[in-house]
């Protein structure tokens, strides 16, 4: 802040001092030398050779100075927000999901003598399982930092590979290579959520002995994402299929960020790929 007002005081100085500085030397030492009518036509000349040297790369520091505080605001803009949407999870959320656990516990000893119903709390116990296990992960996420390294962004997508490939014992291939300043803050945060989402369902629903997450650029800005795995697949259209929401939120969200959704049967393997056209911004 100092320094700025530093900057800003020496912009509105500069040309006066140095108008100062020229009527002085003249009258001083050039006036047997130099006429009263070019001495006043060389004056703002003076200044504007000045201005663009001295001025000009102080206008560059005062620049990048305000450039930088804006960046630091909006780092701190986002960690409030990240924070305040990792309590709204943590109070909302995971607290019913809690909640309806121990409801769950409830009706399996209620039902003790109805096999059909204590059959279908076990089947929503093991999914509010599931769900609150994504809630608490995608609070840790929003609390950690976000880090300066290179692609940090997309670290938690390998190591969610890695889980994937640990708990269903299968191999795993991360390929990613888009440049990182060619995708726009926004597009990382959507582009995250479909590929993690991508992996959760495979995680779930594969059985797959491999999976193989692909990132490569497209002309320009634009991509190509795929998540790749050998598991059963799919019959029939999967965004169709009762209680798989997972997908289509993936659709959706590619929709709404004008990027390509496909998910298909490719020999024998289910691809899941989004896509960006280069250009697009």
């Amino acid at each position: 802040m100092r320094s700025n007002r530093r900057i800003k005081w020496l912009i509105l100085w500069i040309p006066t001092i140095t108008i100062g500085l020229w009527e002085y030397v003249r009258h001083a030492f050039l006036l047997p030398y130099m006429s009263m009518e070019l001495g006043n036509l060389l004056a703002p000349f003076i200044v504007l050779v000045v201005t663009m040297t001295l001025v000009r790369g102080l206008f560059r520091r005062l620049e990048s100075s305000q450039a930088s505080l804006q960046r630091e605001r909006s780092v701190s803009a986002a960690l409030e927000e990240r924070e305040r949407l990792a309590a709204e999870l943590h109070d909302g959320i995971a607290q019913s999901l809690f909640l309806l656990a121990v409801k769950l516990d409830q009706l399996d000893r209620a039902a003790s003598g109805e096999p059909a119903v204590r059959e279908l709390a076990s089947q929503l116990r093991e999914t509010v399982r599931v769900v609150h296990e994504d809630v608490r992960q995608a609070i840790a996420n929003l609390r950690l930092p976000p880090s300066a390294e290179h692609d940090a962004w997309v670290v938690p997508l390998r190591e969610l590979l890695g889980e994937t490939s640990a708990i269903l014992e299968a191999r795993a291939e991360f390929r990613w290579t888009i440049p990182e300043d060619s995708l726009t803050d926004k597009e990382k945060v959507e582009l995250h959520a479909c590929l993690r989402e991508a992996l959760l369902n495979v995680r779930k629903h594969a059985r797959a002995q491999s999976v193989l997450v692909v990132g490569e650029p497209v002309g320009g800005d634009g991509f190509r994402c795929t998540v790749e795995d050998d598991g059963v697949g799919f019959e029939g259209d999967p965004l169709r299929a009762a209680g798989r929401f997972g997908l289509r939120m993936v659709r959706d969200r590619a929709s709404r960020m004008g990027w390509t959704f496909a998910i298909e049967r490719r020999d024998g393997r289910t691809v899941v790929e989004l896509a960006k056209k280069g250009g697009d911004r």
